[in-house]
Order: C-alpha cells, then sequence, then structure tokens
C-alpha cells in the first residue's frame, strides 16, 4: 500500500505521511489561489556550481558535506541563487520544479511585506491600536495591541505555541481551518476570526518582550483587510503574488469563511519563492517593478530602539544573541544584512542582502522543530555564501 493511500486529515501532518502530503496540501483542504502573472515571469540565469561537496562544521562538531546534510535534513528542495543567477537547485522525494509545497511559517513574511506596502501608501499606521481596526476584538487578550506589536511578535495576548503540546493554542487554531480534527469540539470557533476573539488575558506587557504566536499573523492579516478594503487573499495576490514575476500560482489554506491561513498555510514552487527572496534583497524591487518600499526593508533589517531587547528576553534569546524580529522576519546578529523566513518541519527562505544571496530550502522532517538541524541549516546556508564569494 502506498503512503498517500494512508493519509487522513487526522496524519497528514505526521510522519511519514507528511513526505507525501506537504506537495499536495491543495488535495487535502480548502484553499484560495494566488495567481501569478504568466507575462512577467522572471527568466533566471542559470550559472551552475556543484554545492554538494561544500563542507561546514555541524552543532555536533563534526564536519559534514552539504549532500549529506540534505540527506539527513529530509530535504525536498534546495535552491541557490546568486549575483542574480541560478547556481544550484535540486529536488528530492519526487519533488520538481512545478511542485507545491507547504511553507508553513515561511507564510508570515508574506504578510509582512503587505504591512509594508499598506504603511507605504499611508492606509495603515503601526502605530495604532489594533482595535482602530478590528473594534470586534476588544476581548481582554488583546487590550493595548498595536499593529506593531503583531508585525514583531510583542503582542501580549496569552497564547502557547508550544509545539510538543498536542493541545497547545496553535494547534487549536490550526484546528479551526481542518489541521487538527481531533481538537474540533462543540466551543471550537469557525473562523480564524472568532478564534482571535475568543481569545483572553494576556500573559505579559505589550512590547515587553518576543514571544513567537501565530495568532498575530492572522489578526495582521485581518486588520490589512480592513485597512486596505479588500480580502486578503486578492491583496496577496494583487499586491505580490502577480508582481513578483512568480512562474506558477500560489495557494494559501482558508477557513471557512475563505480568510486565508496566513500563519503557516501557504504553498508554493521553489523557484518562485526564490524569485520572493530576490525581490527582498533587492529592496523590494523586482523585474522592474518596486513591490515594496525600500525602506520597509530597511526598518525590517534595523528594527527601533527595543528590538534586540525584546528579543533577548524571548523564548530564543539564549539561543540566538543579537538577533531580532522584525515585520514577521528573523533577523540575524551577524554583522551581514541576513533575514530569513522559517517555518516547521524544514522549510527556509534565506536572503544575505550584503551577499546577494537567496537560498530557498523545502523539506519534511519528522519533527515540527529539531534544534541541532536547525543551527545544521544556517551554517550549511553559510557556508554556501562563503564558497560563493572566493
Amino acid at each position: 500500500m502506498q503512503t498517500s493511500d494512508c493519509v487522513t486529515h487526522g496524519n497528514w501532518g505526521l510522519p511519514p505521511y507528511n513526505r507525501w502530503s506537504l506537495q499536495r496540501v491543495q488535495e487535502l483542504f480548502p484553499t484560495a489561489r494566488l495567481a501569478a502573472d504568466p507575462t512577467a515571469a522572471l527568466i533566471i540565469p542559470t550559472e551552475p556550481r556543484d554545492v554538494m561537496p561544500l563542507s561546514f562544521e555541524a552543532a555536533n562538531g563534526n564536519v559534514e558535506t552539504i549532500g549529506r546534510f540534505l540527506e539527513r535534513a529530509w530535504c525536498d528542495s534546495l535552491l541557490v541563487v546568486h549575483d542574480g543567477a541560478n547556481v544550484a537547485e535540486h529536488y528530492f522525494n519526487g519533488m520538481s520544479a512545478s511542485s507545491h509545497h507547504l511553507l508553513y511559517s515561511v507564510t508570515k513574511a508574506f504578510v509582512g511585506i503587505l504591512a509594508g506596502i499598506a504603511v507605504g501608501r499611508d492606509k495603515l499606521e503601526v502605530a495604532s491600536l489594533v482595535t482602530r481596526y478590528l473594534p470586534e476584538l476588544g476581548n481582554s487578550a488583546w487590550h493595548g495591541t498595536t499593529v506593531r506589536h503583531l508585525l514583531d511578535m510583542t503582542a501580549a495576548a496569552q497564547y502557547s505555541e508550544d509545539l510538543t503540546d498536542p493541545e497547545t493554542d496553535f494547534w487549536k487554531e490550526a484546528a479551526v481551518v481542518g489541521w487538527q480534527p481531533a481538537l474540533v469540539n462543540p466551543k471550537t470557533p469557525p473562523s480564524l476570526f472568532e478564534y482571535a476573539r475568543s481569545l483572553q488575558g494576556q500573559d505579559m506587557a505589550n512590547g515587553s518582550k518576543f514571544e513567537y504566536r501565530t495568532v498575530c499573523a492572522n489578526v495582521l492579516g485581518m486588520v490589512l483587510e480592513r485597512a486596505m478594503g479588500a480580502r486578503l487573499a486578492q491583496l496577496l495576490e494583487t499586491e505580490i503574488w502577480s508582481r513578483i514575476g512568480a512562474h506558477h500560482d500560489a495557494s494559501i489554506v482558508v477557513d471557512r469563511t475563505g480568510f486565508p491561513y496566513v500563519g503557516a498555510g501557504m504553498s508554493a514552487c521553489t523557484r518562485d519563492l526564490g524569485v520572493f527572496g530576490l525581490m527582498m534583497i533587492n529592496d523590494g524591487a523586482i523585474n522592474g517593478r518596486q513591490v515594496i518600499p525600500a525602506a520597509w526593508i530597511e526598518d525590517t533589517l534595523r528594527g527601533d530602539a527595543t528590538s534586540k531587547e525584546c528579543f533577548a528576553k524571548g523564548q530564543y534569546g539564549d539561543e540566538a544573541p543579537g538577533w531580532h524580529f522584525r515585520n514577521q522576519l528573523w533577523i540575524s546578529g551577524s554583522d551581514r544584512a541576513e533575514m530569513l523566513a522559517i517555518g516547521i518541519h524544514g522549510q527556509y527562505l534565506y536572503m544575505d542582502k550584503s551577499r546577494d544571496l537567496v537560498i530557498v530550502m523545502l523539506s519534511s522532517q519528522p519533527e515540527p522543530y529539531d534544534a541541532e538541524l536547525d543551527l545544521d541549516t544556517l551554517a550549511a546556508m553559510r557556508a554556501v555564501g562563503e564558497s560563493l564569494q572566493t
């Protein structure tokens, strides 16, 4: 019996079934299509380099090649774009250049960029309270929360994202879009909006520290619908996906009202995610278009006076000293201009502006989060970047 014959809504995200399902989310759940503009597809020249024999020091102290690491990391695709050229592209596990793959929390980068577009058009004020745009969220969880708090994951709403807990709030929210049917009960909210409205209480002061909470991205999407006056799926398509030079349509999981699960629900092809990364390292411009204001990229990289302090006080402060989280992206503490979008089970979009480098790695790792693999992935990507500079 094939793995695909055994996949259900209850096990799709678990190993070994996720090896099949992460490339076929549209077959399992309702999605909205984000159409590409075929007349504006970006052609990236190819200048092949063999990155597989390159070596780096892994977290356990061993020296490992990129090729061996990709096997260990359950990699489904790898793309390396340097100086505007495709220097390496590899597919595994039955994946191809036209295969969709679930991005999980890499999705958040898109709603963060959409916020930058809205700010650039004076349609969104990040210092404003969430309730300015969503007065319905007057519940205790969102009291005093601003759009900036959503963007930087410093919102105080009580919400747990402990992925080792099968009944953590993250999974309860995911149950709203059908990802965790075992958690659905008569009290389960019918939509992501109602889920956000059902939260009660705060477990810290707004803006006091970084706490990664997927619900922040979803509420940010709701704010953007109100601020920009259009449905979120339409905005993601017309303002971003159709303008970056993507070759293939993308898709995003939606709730029963058609609202996109921007916390984790987008699927896309590897090259198209690489094109998005190229736009990011090119100050928001690509294919002759200024998609987002360059100032938003600069703000993301720089952060504000409290960004590093909030990160240091948060859950990853000891693991990643000197980092910050801004506008739904991870910013490294290195001297280089590194931006990362990261999703569970091994999804990475690595963007090094200083080296004109974009690396996409999409995977179907057994565990949602593996600290050692996470460290090794960053080390491997940096090793590739260093080799391309020579």
